[in-house]
C-alpha cells in the first residue's frame, strides 16, 4: 500500500501519540508498505532517531504553526509570498518558537483550532491547499492516515482532490478539545462531530477510548474499529536484580493531568510511614513551557518536606535514557484520572519488568485485564493508591512475578509488529471497500 500519514508534532518534547505513530509507521515500512509521513504544525520529535531503521518524515513541515497562527491573527499574512511562508515553515525556526511559547497549550488556542478543523473554510485554507498540491505531485496514494482526529478539517479536500479513502486515529483529543475555553470548546467539539462524515474508518487505540469517542461524536459503533497501541520492545529489558535501595517511578509528562502532585503526595506519606525502608523518587518525563511553573511549585513541596535529596528528576529523556531508567525502578505509578485513551508508559514499565498501580479508570483496566502486570485502585483515593503501592513494594516476590506476567503480557498482545498488522488490514479493507 501507499500510505499517507499527517501526524501533528510537538517541536521539542515527545509525546504518547508521536511515538505510537513512529513504531507503527516504522512496522508498515519493514512490512513493505510505502509510507509518506508528513509532520504538521511543529516539527516531530523522534524516540528512535540513532536507530538506521527508524522512519524519517519529510523535511518540510506543512501547515506550520507560526503562519497558521499569524493568518489566524491578521488578513495581511493569508496573502504573503510563499517564499515567505517557506521561511516561518522552517524546522529550526518551529522548534525554537515552540520552545520558547506555549504552541500547544489548548487554553490559549481556541480560535486557531476552530479555524484549523474547519479546514477549507478556515483562516489557513491557503495552507491546506499548498499541502493539497505537494500531496498530488509525490505520486499516487491508496489512503490518507490522520495521527487524530483533531486533524479531521484537512479530510475533506484531500478525500476529495486526491479521490482516496480517510482513515483517523482517535488518540486523547478529548483532553486537548476538553481544555479548550468557553464557546471554542463546544463549537469544537461540534465541528469535529460533522467533519467525521469525511472520515471512511476510525480507529480506536483502547476499546474504552473508542467507545467514549463513539459516544461524545455520535459514531456509529461499526466505524470504530480498535487497534492497540503497542511498542517495540527491543531494548526494554528486566534489571538482573531488584533496585536497592526501592525506587517508586513516575513516566509521563510533568504535569497536574497526568497526576505528577498526586504521585508526590503519595510518595511523601509513604516515607511519614516509613514501612519501605529507604524509598526514593524518580520522576521521568516531558516538561512543556506551561508545566515549569507547576513542576517548580512541586520541587518546593519536596524541599519543604525534607525529601529532595531522595527525589531525581528527569526531564525530555531519550528512548535509551529512558530504557536504563526504568531498570531502576521498582514500581511505576501515574495516577491520571481524567480517562486516559491509553498509556504507552504502562507498556513500556511492563516490557521492562517494571509492575505498574494505575487507578481503575480509562484504558487502565483493559491493559492491566490483558497483561496482568499490575495493581488497580480506586481512583482519587490517595489512601489507596499508598496502600497497594506500599503492598508491592514491601512484596519482592509478587513485584516481580507480576513483572515476569506483565512483559509476557506486553509481547503477546501489545507488540509494534501486531499493531501495524492489524493496521495495514484496517486500511486495506477500506481501500478495497472505495
Amino acid at each position: 500500500m501507499r500510505i499517507v500519514y499527517l501526524t501533528p508534532g510537538t517541536g521539542y518534547f515527545h509525546c504518547g501519540s508521536c511515538l505510537r505513530d513512529e513504531a507503527l509507521i516504522k512496522v508498515l515500512k519493514t512490512n513493505g508498505h510505502e509510507v509518506t509521513w508528513v509532520p504538521l504544525y511543529l516539527p516531530l520529535v523522534l524516540d528512535q532517531l540513532d536507530s538506521p531503521t527508524s522512519p524519517q518524515p519529510v523535511k518540510h513541515v506543512h501547515l506550520g504553526g507560526i503562519n497558521a497562527y499569524l493568518q489566524q491573527k491578521s488578513a495581511f499574512f493569508r496573502k504573503t509570498p510563499t517564499w515567505i511562508n517557506r521561511i516561518f515553515d522552517a524546522p529550526r525556526l518551529l522548534r525554537w518558537v515552540s520552545h520558547k511559547s506555549n504552541m500547544t497549550n489548548a487554553t490559549a488556542l481556541g480560535d486557531l483550532a476552530c479555524s484549523l478543523l474547519r479546514g477549507e473554510d478556515g483562516n489557513q485554507h491557503r495552507e491546506l491547499q499548498r499541502l493539497v498540491k505537494w500531496l498530488q505531485t509525490i505520486g499516487p496514494v491508496d489512503v490518507l492516515c490522520l495521527s487524530n482526529a483533531l486533524l479531521i478539517g484537512l479530510a475533506s479536500q484531500i478525500r476529495s482532490k486526491l479521490a482516496i479513502p480517510v482513515v483517523c486515529t482517535l488518540q486523547g483529543e478529548d483532553v486537548f478539545l476538553n481544555s479548550l475555553r468557553s464557546p471554542y470548546r463546544e463549537d469544537c467539539w461540534q465541528i469535529v462531530k460533522e467533519g467525521c462524515r469525511h472520515v471512511d474508518a476510525f480507529i480506536a487505540v483502547s476499546q474504552y477510548y473508542g467507545d467514549m469517542m463513539a459516544s461524545r461524536l455520535e459514531l456509529s459503533a461499526k466505524r470504530i474499529h480498535v487497534v492497540y497501541n503497542g511498542i517495540d520492545i527491543d531494548g526494554f529489558n528486566p534489571a538482573p536484580s531488584p533496585p536497592t535501595p526501592p525506587v517508586l517511578g513516575y513516566l509521563a509528562r510533568l504535569c497536574p493531568k497526568k497526576g505528577l502532585d498526586v504521585i508526590i503526595d503519595a510518595f511523601m506519606m509513604l516515607k511519614e510511614r516509613d514501612r519501605v525502608k529507604g524509598l526514593r523518587l524518580h520522576l521521568v518525563g516531558a516538561i512543556t513551557g506551561e508545566d515549569r511553573e507547576f513542576v517548580n511549585a512541586q520541587k518546593k513541596r519536596l524541599q519543604s518536606a525534607g525529601v529532595m535529596d531522595v527525589v531525581v528528576i528527569t526531564s525530555n529523556p531519550t528512548r535509551h535514557q529512558k530504557q536504563e531508567i526504568l531498570m531502576g525502578m521498582s514500581v511505576l505509578s501515574v495516577p491520571a484520572t481524567y480517562g486516559e485513551a491509553f498509556g504507552l508508559y504502562v507498556l513500556e514499565a511492563l516490557a521492562s519488568g517494571v509492575p505498574v498501580v494505575q487507578p481503575r479508570c480509562g484504558a487502565f483496566p483493559e491493559l492491566l485485564a490483558k497483561t496482568a502486570g499490575g495493581i488497580l485502585y480506586e481512583p482519587d483515593d490517595l489512601y489507596s493508591l499508598v496502600e497497594n503501592i506500599e503492598l508491592l513494594l514491601l512484596d519482592e516476590h509478587r513485584r516481580s512475578q507480576l513483572g515476569k506476567e506483565g512483559r509476557i503480557g506486553v509481547a503477546g498482545y501489545f507488540g509494534a509488529d501486531r499493531m501495524g498488522k492489524q493496521f495495514a488490514d484496517l486500511c486495506a479493507s477500506v481501500i478495497t471497500e472505495d
